[in-house]
């Protein structure tokens, strides 16, 4: 009896056992953050706090403040300005204009001369008879207008239901060509800017027959 009462003067004497912490996972989560937006140039498709690092800023601010007038206040207003280049010394703001307006000149004169080579660049549509009952018709100079051929071909295989692919002509360019006579109707869809077929002056697009000689195979 007497070492039964031992025992239990050891229980009582012993610490009470601390209550188990709450687990990490019962903490509340975090609230979410929405996500951030950025707002992206129409001219340059950089974040417009970036334009000034391309090409075409002068055109970049003139879209920035017609269409968001509070973005254009906070990069592009005299006192923004005024921050900015408080820090760059009369020479460094010197170089800075210099090179904005270099790059600006630049870019101008290739995307004029781009224009001009568009302009002058045909597309032309050929109806090539097979036989007196078949036709293809093949149509190249659509790549000048940045169009892909590939892309071309397959929605003008969707349009007409049948085959067309793109392959090399005989000067070596690349051309589509469709399973048959549909020169009228490709000539239509380049005229009213079809899907793909965009931004072509349909002055600059021509139809020409290529006839299969008499007593060929």
């Amino acid at each position: 009896m007497a070492r039964k009462g031992k025992n239990n003067a050891a229980a009582a004497a012993a610490p009470a056992e601390e209550p188990v912490a709450a687990a990490a996972d019962d903490a509340p989560a975090p609230e979410p953050r929405p996500p951030v937006e950025v707002l992206y140039c129409a001219v340059c498709s950089f974040p417009v706090e970036y334009c000034e690092f391309g090409s075409s800023l002068t055109r970049c601010k003139e879209w920035l403040k017609e269409k968001h007038s509070a973005q254009f206040d906070k990069y592009y207003s005299e006192e923004a300005l005024q921050s900015k280049i408080g820090t760059l010394s009369l020479e460094q703001q010197v170089k800075l204009e210099k090179d904005t307006a270099k790059k600006e000149a630049k870019a101008e004169a290739k995307a004029d001369a781009e224009m001009k080579k568009k302009m002058s660049s045909q597309v032309i549509i050929k109806r090539i008879e097979r036989n007196k009952r078949k036709h293809i018709t093949s149509i190249y100079g659509l790549e000048a207008f940045g169009i892909d051929l590939k892309k071309v071909a397959k929605q003008l295989a969707s349009k007409f239901a049948t085959g067309a692919s793109v392959t090399k002509n005989p000067q070596g360019l690349d051309e589509i060509v469709v399973q048959g006579d549909v020169s009228d109707e490709i000539l239509e869809m380049i005229e009213d800017e079809v899907g793909l077929l965009k931004g072509i002056p349909p002055d600059n697009v021509e139809i020409v027959e290529d006839k299969k000689k008499k007593g060929g195979d």
